[in-house]
């Protein structure tokens, strides 16, 4: 059963997706219970302290506990300040008031809890034949601590899932490593061209599979947000909920354009602090880009490729998935999903491993406080930022360039929406 309403033009007001998350809430059978919300970090568009609020004032009388933690995946662990300004209530030494405000930690074995392991033949089954190889699956070990799982996210177009949010928020985002590298090699091995935008992928059913052998009840917010506001909400059952605002998505968050562009520039907010994020600035106008043309990643803010990841990525540089995998013997031994954001980097190429030569389908250009030397070791290009003025394109880009304002949220298609995504601006779903 999903609760919820979602608009194709316009946006929701603050109290409409009040009164709908805590509708939701009072049909929600946990009263005593410890409850534990799963949240999303900093580097998603979400009115966060609204729902954090609406939680505090309609959840928090009626449970035992209620806790936060927050999907990070292997992003880095946030600050008290940035926890702060995520969800709007001052955080002090991890708690805000009653309430825990806890960072997932993937990379501290103790954190985490074995579910159990996904065995090959499924997987071959899952994927199509692509992979066939036995998954261990381990969450934080939170989860078995709380009688309810409640995950609060937004849902965007998602260059591994195809679309993000639900089940993702387990999986990759307070999942243990092994999964992590593993769903997210499965995307690159299909490309972020051909997966992103598409709600069922192979790597989709993995993370649902994955979420099945989690014992634990678990319920959805899931939010449609664009930089203006939010168009839609939908509460309930995990896969439901997640559905309706993934059909939603695909409304309000591709773009549709009549022709491929030879250049883009993608004006990153200051919510990507490095390359590891900032690269959806690729990922999501990749489809959209002709074949010889450039992106250009414009964020003067960005001054490392990762916070995290920096040295193995420094390593391996950016690279097309033919690169790795004509040369695995060299390459095995890299965790999945670093070789995976390499590859949604530098998008689609041919390697040929006679003459040693790689061609990438387009150029991707850094205009970022890596130094040009850093971006030429890692096999990208660069361009002064101080010699870009956003606001002049993209008559300055020449005929045939398009530049993409807060990029990293909406995905660039070429061609017409389908038949089935063409409405009169207003959809309301409810149950």
């Amino acid at each position: 059963m999903v609760a919820g309403h979602g608009l194709l033009e316009g946006h929701l007001a603050d109290g409409d997706v009040v009164a709908v998350i805590a509708g939701a809430l009072a049909h929600l059978a946990v009263d005593g219970q410890r409850v534990l919300v799963i949240i999303p970090d900093g580097t998603r568009t979400m009115p966060m302290p609204l729902v954090y609020e609406t939680l505090a004032h309609h959840l928090q009388p009626r449970v035992s506990a209620l806790d936060y933690l927050v999907a990070l995946g292997t992003h880095a662990p946030m600050s008290d300040a940035e926890l702060t300004r995520l969800i709007g209530r001052s955080v002090v030494g991890g708690c805000a008031g009653p309430s825990r405000i806890l960072n997932h930690r993937w990379d501290h074995p103790d954190a985490l809890v074995e579910l159990g392991v996904i065995p090959a033949r499924e997987i071959s089954d899952l994927t199509a034949g692509l992979l066939a190889e036995d998954v261990p699956v381990a969450l934080n070990r939170l989860v078995t601590d709380y009688e309810h799982i409640l995950i609060c996210g937004p849902v965007f177009p998602h260059e591994v899932a195809g679309f993000s949010g639900g089940a993702k928020y387990l999986f990759p985002g307070i999942a243990a490593a092994p999964i992590i590298h593993f769903t997210h090699w499965l995307g690159a091995l299909m490309t972020n061209y051909a997966i992103i935008g598409t709600p069922d992928t192979p790597v989709r059913r993995v993370i649902d599979r994955a979420a099945a052998l989690l014992d634990v009840p678990v319920s959805l917010v899931a939010m449609v947000v664009t930089g203006e506001g939010t168009a839609g909400v939908y509460c309930g059952n995990l896969q439901d909920a997640w559905q309706k605002a993934a059909n939603l998505s695909a409304h309000r968050h591709i773009v549709w354009m009549d022709n491929p562009v030879d250049q883009v520039l993608s004006v990153m907010p200051a919510m990507y602090s490095d390359l590891w994020t900032a690269g959806k600035g690729m990922y999501k106008v990749e489809p959209v880009v002709a074949d010889g043309g450039e992106v250009i990643i414009y964020a003067p803010h960005v001054t490392e490729v990762s916070h995290v990841h920096g040295t193995t990525i420094e390593e391996i540089g950016y690279h097309c998935c033919p690169y790795f995998l004509s040369q695995w013997d060299r390459f095995r031994r890299y965790p999945g999903g670093i070789l995976a954001h390499s590859t949604h980097v530098k998008g689609l190429g041919t390697f040929d491993p006679e003459r040693g030569r790689e061609e990438p389908r387009i150029t991707v250009t850094l205009a970022t406080s890596i130094a040009p030397d850093r971006c030429a070791r890692i096999n990208l290009g660069y361009r002064d930022p101080d010699r870009i003025d956003p606001a002049e394109w993209p008559a300055a880009g020449g005929v045939g360039s398009l530049m993409v304002p807060r990029a990293g949220e909406l995905l660039y298609r070429v061609g017409s929406p389908p038949d089935a995504m063409k409405g009169n601006g207003t959809e309301t779903n409810s149950a």
